[in-house]
């Protein structure tokens, strides 16, 4: 069932966004393909994955054996919905290849778009 308090915000068509606000595909605008018999079919804009550098780095999680990316942003983020976030900080199109690789450092960051602290407030 889906949560009507989900429907506040809008995607750029003006269309209530039915997608809740840690889903990846918040904001996506709608498009709709016409065929030659005149049906239409409704879809979704791509989402563009954004370059790694976009993003500011707040800190690192080291991979440990039997992590899995969902469990790492529940415990770093707060919530496991978010596992994307940490995918597009670290430039991976397929999240479940970030724990593959016992050892390995994920960059977590802040959302994209969202400034880091100024020189003056270190």
């Amino acid at each position: 069932m889906i949560d009507p308090r989900t429907f506040a915000g809008f995607a750029p068509d003006g269309v209530p966004d039915p997608f809740p606000e840690n889903s990846r595909f918040r904001g996506l605008g709608r498009r709709v393909l016409v065929d030659e018999q005149g049906n239409e079919t409704v879809y979704l804009a791509r989402r563009i994955v954004p370059l790694p550098e976009r993003f500011v780095e707040v800190g690192q999680v080291e991979v440990e054996e039997d992590d899995r990316i969902d469990n790492i942003a529940a415990e770093q983020i707060g919530d496991p919905e978010l596992y994307w976030r940490i995918a597009d900080a670290n430039g991976a199109l397929h999240p479940g290849e970030l724990t593959e690789r016992n050892g390995r450092k994920l960059r977590l960051t802040l959302p994209e778009g969202i400034p880091g602290p100024s020189e003056d407030e270190r």
